[in-house]
């Protein structure tokens, strides 16, 4: 389900409230634990976290136009979605997920190549997506998406 909305916020209001809330419980989470050099903007019609230009200018090898992606979230048709593009990269942090959710939430998580599926909402691990999200600063990313991915 791809968003028109031009900003997170129109995103959000667009949404069933029960969707509003957990999307602007995840935006939240994210925001706060986010490390610097990230910027939020809506990218492929969802809620973006991207390294811009003006800290990575070639953008994404898949578009150049476009900033680099690292995490995405939005609501799909039957689930709300984290797509976190260091999952598809890193074997060790997609490792470091899958233990400590099972470890420390008692979750197996429905899991895509890089998407997070919730099918429901109010089982979202938020303190997880947290944790996740300050796992990898901007140079650690950078330097995973060009030794994993950019060159393939």
């Amino acid at each position: 389900m791809i968003s028109k909305a031009k900003t997170p916020h129109v995103y959000i209001k667009n949404l069933p409230i029960d969707r509003q809330k957990a999307i602007a419980r995840l935006r939240k989470v994210i925001i706060k634990n986010l490390p610097i050099g990230f910027n939020e903007e809506m990218n492929y019609g969802m809620i973006g976290y991207v390294v811009p230009h003006s800290i990575y200018p070639s953008g994404y090898h898949c578009n150049p136009k476009l900033p680099l992606p690292f995490i995405g979230i939005a609501s799909q048709k039957h689930f709300v979605a984290v797509y976190h593009m260091g999952l598809y990269a890193d074997k060790k942090l997609l490792k470091w997920l899958k233990e400590t959710a099972s470890k420390e939430y008692q979750i197996k998580l429905d899991m895509g190549k890089s998407c997070i599926r919730f099918k429901k909402i109010n089982l979202i691990p938020y303190n997880l997506i947290g944790k996740l999200t300050r796992k990898m600063s901007v140079k650690e990313w950078i330097c995973i998406y060009e030794k994993n991915i950019k060159k393939a």
